[in-house]
C-alpha cells in the first residue's frame, strides 16, 4: 500500500481525530459538499429537463423543421398549397438526421355551440401521422381514427373543451370563413374523439387536430395538395445543421425553417438556462472548495506535531502534503456520496410523483420536469472532485512552513 495513503487512512480512522476540534469543521465541510452537489444536480436535471420538455412540446405541434411555400405568409394558417409529390416525401433519404416527414395543413375557423363560440385553428393531418406526442398528453377519450373514408373525429384541447363545454363523444359545428366575406361560411360537423392537455397553453388554446381532407375540400385543393411538411429529427442538437441541409436540398420555390427560427423568443429564453446552470455550478463548487480549504488548514494545524515528526524522520514536504490531500479527497468523496444519494433520490421522486409544480402560463409545463443522465451526473461528480482537489493544493503548501524543531513537543 502507498505510504501516504496508509497514513491518511490511519488519520481518518483515528478516534482522537473524530473527537478533535476539527471534527465539527470537517462535518460542516462534508455537509457543504453534499448540499452543493444536490443543488448542482437539481439545477442541471431540472434546467435541462425543462429545456427538453418545452422543445418536445413545440416540436409536437410544429415538427422540428417545417417546409412551406416561399411566400410572405407569417400566419399560422397555410394559404398556398404544396404538391404532396415531392422527392423528400415520404422519406428524406439524403439527410441521415431526418427521422420522418409528415404533411399537414391548417385552417382557421370558429367553433359554435348553443351557448359559446371560440376561434381556433384546425390542423389537418393524414392517416400516417405519428400520434405518440398527443397520446402522451391524452386526458380523456381516444386518438381520432383516420382511415380510407374522411373522418369527422377530432382531438380537442382541454382548454377548448372546458370553455365550450365539450365532452368526448359530443358533436359540434365549426365554421370556416371564405375568401369572399359575402359568401356563406363553410360548415363542418365534428365529433370529439379525445381531449388532450399538453400544458403549453399557447398551443392548447389554438389547435384542434383532425383529418387534412376537410381542409383540402374547403380550400378546393384536391388530395394531391397540402399546406406544408413537418420534419422530425433523430438528434435535436443538430437542428441548425439539419435545417440548412434541408433548405439546400429542396426546390427553390420552397422554404425550410427550424422551430428555433419560428419561435426565437422562446429559444432565447431557453438558452439563458445554460448560463444560469453554469453560474450555479460555479458558485456551489467555490463554496464547497472554500469549506474544504478551511477543513484542510484545521487538519494541518491540528497535526503540527505529527508533521514535525515525519519531517524529522526524513519525509519531504510533498510526501506530507499528499497525506493531507488524500485525507481531503476522502472527505470530498463522502460528501459526494451523500449528495448523490439524497440528490438523485429527490430527483427520482420528482420524476415519478411531480410534487414540485409550476405555472404553465409562465413555464409551459405543469410540474418541474427532470432529466436524469448518467453522463451529466458523472461529469458533475468528477468535476467537483477535481476542482476541489486542485483548490486544496495551494493551501497544503503550509506544510513546508512548519519547522520540525518547533513542531515537535515532548511531554
Amino acid at each position: 500500500m502507498n505510504y501516504e495513503v496508509f497514513i491518511a487512512k490511519r488519520i481518518i480512522a483515528s478516534k482522537k481525530h473524530k473527537n478533535s476540534v476539527s471534527s465539527p469543521i470537517i462535518k460542516i465541510s462534508i455537509l457543504a459538499i453534499a448540499i452543493g452537489l444536490i443543488v448542482m444536480l437539481f439545477s442541471v436535471a431540472t434546467g435541462v429537463g425543462l429545456q427538453r420538455k418545452i422543445k418536445e412540446k413545440i416540436s409536437g405541434f410544429n415538427g422540428d423543421i417545417q417546409i412551406s411555400n416561399y411566400d410572405r405568409n407569417n400566419s399560422k394558417i397555410t394559404v398556398n398549397p404544396i404538391d404532396l409529390n415531392q422527392e423528400f416525401y415520404p422519406e428524406f433519404t439524403n439527410i441521415p438526421n431526418v427521422k420522418s416527414v409528415q404533411p399537414y395543413a391548417t385552417k382557421g375557423g370558429i367553433i359554435r355551440t348553443p351557448k359559446e363560440f371560440e376561434g381556433v385553428i384546425l390542423k389537418g393531418i393524414d392517416r400516417n401521422y405519428d400520434w405518440s406526442f398527443f397520446a402522451e398528453y391524452l386526458v380523456d377519450g381516444k386518438i381520432p381514427v383516420i382511415a380510407e373514408e374522411i373522418s369527422n373525429e377530432v382531438l380537442v384541447s382541454e382548454m377548448t373543451s372546458n370553455r365550450l363545454g365539450l365532452k368526448v363523444g359530443e358533436t359540434f359545428h365549426m365554421f370556416f370563413v371564405k375568401d369572399n366575406p359575402n359568401k356563406i361560411p363553410n360548415s363542418r360537423k365534428f365529433t370529439v374523439a379525445g381531449i388532450y392537455n399538453s400544458g403549453f397553453n399557447e398551443f392548447d388554446e389554438t389547435y384542434l387536430i383532425g383529418d387534412i381532407r376537410h381542409i383540402q375540400k374547403i380550400n378546393k385543393w384536391g388530395e394531391g395538395k397540402v399546406g406544408g411538411f413537418e420534419i422530425f429529427t433523430h438528434d435535436f442538437s443538430d437542428l441548425d445543421k439539419t435545417g440548412f441541409e434541408i433548405y439546400n436540398s429542396i426546390d427553390s420555390t420552397l422554404n425550410a425553417y427550424t422551430i428555433a427560427e419560428k419561435f426565437p423568443a422562446i429559444f432565447e429564453w431557453l438558452n439563458l438556462f445554460d448560463t444560469n446552470i453554469a453560474v450555479i455550478i460555479g458558485i456551489m463548487i467555490l463554496i464547497a472548495g472554500i469549506n474544504m480549504i478551511t477543513a484542510l488548514l484545521v487538519l494541518i494545524l491540528e497535526r503540527t506535531q505529527m508533521i514535525g515528526i515525519l519531517k524529522a524522520l526524513g519525509n519531504n514536504n510533498w510526501s506530507i502534503q499528499k497525506i493531507f490531500l488524500y485525507n481531503a479527497a476522502y472527505l470530498i468523496s463522502v460528501g459526494l456520496l451523500w449528495g448523490n444519494i439524497i440528490g438523485i433520490g429527490l430527483l427520482m421522486a420528482q420524476q415519478y410523483f411531480g410534487f414540485i409544480t409550476l405555472n404553465p402560463e409562465t413555464y409551459y409545463v405543469n410540474q418541474v420536469p427532470v432529466y436524469l443522465s448518467v453522463k451529466y451526473i458523472f461529469l458533475i461528480n468528477i468535476g467537483t472532485l477535481i476542482l476541489c482537489f486542485i483548490m486544496l493544493i495551494i493551501p497544503s503548501f503550509i506544510v513546508s512552513k512548519i519547522s520540525p524543531v518547533k513542531a515537535i513537543k515532548f511531554d
